[in-house]
């Protein structure tokens, strides 16, 4: 498979105001407890969407819905053109390719260097590249998260936000249309928190990337956020941006900001 970056295509695509992902109408419970009751969220290209909501709104479960990882009950989820819930195995590895997922632990494999982990996802996906081209795309995504040094350390041996940016720069090395981050700044001190929240922009400014980005920090999605989706036990509440959704008076909506 060819990975030359389609920079110019999104480009041309956000002209076009395309929506990369649409959730329609999405139900899913497990047992008798419904997690997500007529989920609605979109996403278009270059875009940040933050999805804001508590512990157990169902933010989790929204993500995993998207990937794949779970089945929901019902509605639609539209990955670039494609149901998720509708694809078989091969279709699913197909998608996924297209998106990357920054996950909340990094998912780091501690056995391998940084230069190990990064070439692991093409390696997964069988990506057709002699060692040289291979090489110099770890190079760039260890460059886009200032880390080029760190190449041939053990993910021991680096920091928490050190392992965060090397787990962002995995998500990267396949120039993923969309990027899904699962609460990127948690459990990180205020400085690397930062430092991520500063990432996430460039990435959107220099891939043009569209993410969606699951969080309670109030300063990432702040930050952030082109748009907020609130999820309040598991359905649509609110959407609108930070500076919308702040100066609401709604006791449910005020209780996030204060």
């Amino acid at each position: 498979m060819h990975i030359t970056e389609d920079i110019e295509k999104r480009e041309q695509n956000l002209m076009r105001g395309e929506a990369v992902l649409v959730v329609r109408n999405l139900y899913k419970s497990f047992g008798s407890h419904k997690v997500l009751i007529d989920c609605n969220v979109s996403l278009h290209n270059s875009e940040n969407v933050v999805v804001l909501g508590k512990s157990g709104s169902g933010k989790s479960v929204l993500i995993k819905c998207i990937i794949g990882l779970l089945r929901p009950d019902s509605g639609t989820i539209k990955v670039l053109g494609e149901n998720i819930p509708e694809l078989n195995d091969e279709g699913l590895d197909k998608i996924r390719m297209k998106i990357g997922f920054l996950f909340q632990s990094n998912a780091l494999y501690d056995s391998m260097t940084v230069r190990q982990n990064l070439e692991f996802p093409l390696r997964r996906h069988s990506i057709s590249l002699k060692q040289g081209g291979v090489d110099q795309l770890v190079k760039d995504a260890l460059a886009d998260v200032k880390l080029a040094h760190t190449i041939d350390m053990m993910p021991a041996e680096l920091s928490g936000g050190m392992r965060k940016r090397i787990a962002l720069a995995r998500t990267l090395i396949l120039k993923p249309a969309i990027i899904l981050y699962d609460e990127p700044t948690t459990g990180l001190d205020p400085i690397t928190s930062r430092e991520i929240i500063d990432l996430i922009k460039e990435v959107q400014q220099k891939y043009h990337a569209a993410s969606l980005i699951i969080s309670h920090d109030m300063n990432c999605v702040r930050m952030v956020a082109d748009r907020v989706v609130m999820l309040i036990n598991g359905r649509n509440y609110r959407e609108g941006t930070y500076d919308e959704l702040v100066q609401s008076k709604d006791p449910a909506i005020k209780a996030f900001f204060e």
